[in-house]
């Protein structure tokens, strides 16, 4: 059940920092990035907290240029506060946000949450072979 006092919010100033570091350094796409890339992702992104009781308990970022491209990513809910819809309000907070109305195209990669994504309209990408990804290993 979802927390009645439930907010969600794009300020940057609420984010909680350690909260989100301390997640990604446990999460299987994110555990080596240093906290210093971690926020510079969050001040180059739009920012979505999740907020119960004072406590930061979700979190997701998107890259966008805001007229045509957006970019989902390292989008979490913390333990204990999984299964009562929060991760769906996220979703929907997201896809509302006014700076994203006129995008065509959000990606995200997901190795675990493909029902999460699809209730909200994603799907595997129709032609993978026209997507092409440039990685770089830190030094």
């Amino acid at each position: 059940m979802l927390p009645p006092d439930l907010e969600i919010s794009t300020d940057p100033a609420r984010i909680d920092v350690d909260v989100v570091y301390k997640f990604l350094s446990t999460s299987y796409w994110a555990e080596t990035r240093p906290r210093e890339v971690v926020e510079r992702s969050i001040a180059n992104s739009i920012p979505f907290g999740a907020y119960t009781a004072g406590r930061q308990v979700a979190f997701a970022r998107v890259v966008t240029d805001r007229a045509v491209f957006a970019y989902l990513a390292d989008v979490f809910v913390v333990p204990g506060f999984r299964g009562m819809g929060i991760s769906k309000a996220l979703m929907r907070a997201i896809l509302s946000h006014p700076d994203l109305g006129g995008v065509t195209m959000i990606l995200l990669r997901t190795r675990d949450a493909h029902g999460l994504y699809a209730q909200f309209g994603f799907e595997p990408l129709a032609n993978p072979d026209e997507t092409m990804a440039l990685r770089r290993h830190r030094i």
